[in-house]
């Protein structure tokens, strides 16, 4: 559906997007996700031909957004971070307009508008002034918006920014519906958001795709298992003892227990921390001190979402400088 091969755009000296390559299958939830300023906004702008390339290829359902930008853009429903609203119409003046300007007409015109207003649930505001309207309802009618001319896909730019709790759990019900139907790809910087609704995960720090999977697969191939805690009625001398031929335990801390029982942390640098825990247990076993409980520490999304964007951050300070990338640092 959506094919980037070694997409670069440059702000003067200051490098937003570097080389960036991927393929987005159709019918899938994607989520783009990395710190302010890593460069998502940037590339969905350029995604959706609102922002040329400094190098590089896009193809829209096979269709260059450089060199068919009127069939590559006729695919794509596009709601930007801060929605083009006119606020003094009626959502429903206001989409009759969007409609038209995407070339829809006549009864065609009136089907979609009416179909887009029951699809985002805005029906019983769709007479009123866009002013007058919550910044949920304003969000709505901008995905109603990206959904006129029945697109293939919709990109949404942090979609949930601003919103309050009961509305950001609508939008997130919204898009997991959207994805049934089309191909959804969001940004945000918010990792339980992109957990709950993504089948697929984009992550970007300093301009670079820096890992792209299903959510559980990231965490289990980034952050796999390293560390055992298990509680015994063992004392430190007695651990040490214990565990004194038990190899790959690279650090071993025993907690001053408060009861009878100790809380030990044992980190590994084992391929496999399923065969040390066996160790572990076979340790014990033919000592005279028992586990009361062992589990593996594991990591989470938020582990793998800080290790692959340590710094990330950072990228976007040379553009303070810069006017154009500053919208970036916002986004």
């Amino acid at each position: 559906m959506i094919s980037v091969e070694h997409l670069t755009k440059y702000y003067g000296d200051f490098l937003a997007v570097d080389d960036i390559s991927f393929e987005i299958d159709e019918g899938h939830v994607y989520g783009f996700l990395g710190p302010n300023g890593a460069g998502k906004s940037t590339t969905m702008n350029i995604m959706t031909g609102c922002l040329s390339a400094t190098s590089g290829h896009i193809r829209i359902d096979g269709h260059d957004i450089f060199d068919e930008p009127d069939q590559a853009k006729k695919r794509i429903g596009y709601l930007p971070e801060h929605p083009p609203l006119y606020m003094s119409e009626s959502p429903q003046e206001y989409l009759r307009f969007v409609g038209e300007a995407k070339g829809l007409h006549g009864v065609q015109l009136t089907q979609q508008v009416e179909e887009v207003i029951e699809k985002t649930g805005i029906a019983g505001v769709k007479n009123r002034r866009i002013c007058a309207l919550s910044k949920g309802y304003k969000q709505r009618v901008g995905i109603a918006q990206a959904l006129l001319g029945n697109p293939k896909v919709i990109i949404l730019d942090e979609p949930t920014v601003g919103l309050d709790p009961i509305q950001i759990i609508e939008i997130r019900d919204l898009i997991k519906e959207l994805g049934k139907t089309h191909t959804v790809i969001f940004s945000s910087h918010i990792l339980s958001e992109v957990q709950t609704i993504c089948d697929q995960i984009l992550m970007i720090a300093k301009g670079k795709l820096v890992a792209f999977d299903e959510p559980a697969n990231l965490e289990k191939q980034l952050l796999a298992p390293n560390e055992i805690i298990l509680t015994t009625d063992a004392v430190d001398s007695e651990l040490e003892e214990i565990l004194s031929n038990v190899s790959y335990i690279t650090e071993l801390t025993a907690e001053k227990p408060e009861s009878e029982f100790t809380t030990v942390h044992i980190k590994t640098d084992h391929d496999n921390i399923y065969d040390l825990s066996r160790a572990i247990f076979l340790a014990f076993a033919g000592s005279e001190k028992v586990i009361l409980e062992m589990t593996l520490k594991k990591g989470s999304l938020e582990d793998v979402f800080i290790e692959l964007t340590e710094n990330g951050a950072e990228a976007a300070e040379p553009a303070e400088e810069d006017p154009v990338e500053n919208k970036e640092e916002e986004a």
